[in-house]
């Protein structure tokens, strides 16, 4: 897809990161936007801004995690722009700590945004989409689903995150090959950021009290997540803005995989070759040992 002005970006978690910075590049290229978040005080501020670069904005208070919110989304969409050319599937939360202290409700809440987020609007939106590209033979779209190089690797004390994020790998890529058999009109990318400052560490901020256990502390392998997820997250050069950029950049080369940082394929490639030699996974430390004993360390200590 080539042409953006006059055309139609529905972005979700578009109240910051990612989201918000592809809402302003949709913008400047003279799109209408449609901006879906959970965050009503973040989105507020997010379309005032969108708007006044001059775009035709909808706003949409959403919880990716709901079937029926993502349905109303797609209903407003059209109703006010008709079907959309670009969707962007980026709403995501983060969590940590070793697999096996991730409590049910820690299960349920993730995987219904990171994983369940973008099955709805693939489930919702591509239909919509065919429709269009069937009925108008220049209509161009796209879908982009946000996954995380998580989705790629599998490091240690991250398992939910991993778990859903590798899901939406699997799925994006099914996406890309089922979109090939029906259709030259749609194609779709996976995002997969390594750590970029955005506000995903502040994630619990908008998790739903029903998805909360109560009287349950984090653990110390929770705790220690968290913190060096947000030094990785906070130390990121790399910029909002410049993946953003590069979502739009691979939709006009219909390009797939959409990386934040290319250095860190040499993981993945150790990784495959884990899966194909066989041997046993790699330690992901291996090129900087220290910080492996040191994550050791903290996770060993008695109390």
């Amino acid at each position: 897809m080539k042409k953006f002005k006059g055309r139609t970006a529905v972005i979700t978690g578009a109240g910051s990161g990612f989201g918000l910075e592809a809402s302003r590049i949709a913008a400047g290229l003279g799109m209408n936007v449609v901006m879906a978040d959970v965050q009503q005080d973040a989105l507020d501020r997010a379309v005032a801004e969108v708007e006044a670069l001059g775009a035709q904005v909808l706003a949409f208070r959403l919880d990716v995690s709901k079937a029926a919110e993502v349905e109303a989304l797609a209903a407003a969409t059209f109703k006010r722009f008709g079907a959309p050319h670009f969707v962007f599937n980026n709403a995501g939360v983060g969590a940590g700590g070793l697999i096996w202290e991730t409590t049910l409700k820690d299960w349920e809440w993730v995987v219904g945004v990171n994983l369940m987020g973008v099955a709805h609007g693939i489930r919702v939106f591509t239909p919509m989409m065919l429709e269009a590209a069937g009925k108008d033979p220049r209509y161009e779209g796209h879908i982009t689903n946000t996954a995380s190089m998580a989705g790629l690797l599998n490091a240690p004390n991250m398992g939910v995150y991993n778990a859903t994020k590798s899901a939406v790998v699997a799925m994006s890529e099914t996406l890309y090959q089922d979109l090939r058999l029906v259709t030259d009109q749609i194609s779709a990318s996976v995002l997969c950021p390594f750590f970029v400052p955005t506000g995903i560490v502040q994630s619990q901020r908008n998790r739903p009290a029903e998805m909360i256990d109560v009287d349950r502390q984090l653990t110390r392998s929770q705790l220690i997540g968290k913190a060096m997820s947000e030094k990785a997250v906070s130390s990121g050069k790399v910029t909002a803005a410049q993946v953003a950029q590069a979502v739009f950049d691979a939709i006009a080369k219909r390009q797939f995989y959409v990386y934040s940082h290319p250095k860190s394929l040499a993981s993945v490639q150790v990784r495959l070759e884990d899966i194909m030699t066989p041997r046993n996974p790699t330690d992901p430390f291996a090129h900087k040992p220290e910080l492996g004993d040191a994550l050791r360390a903290q996770l060993r200590a008695v109390d």
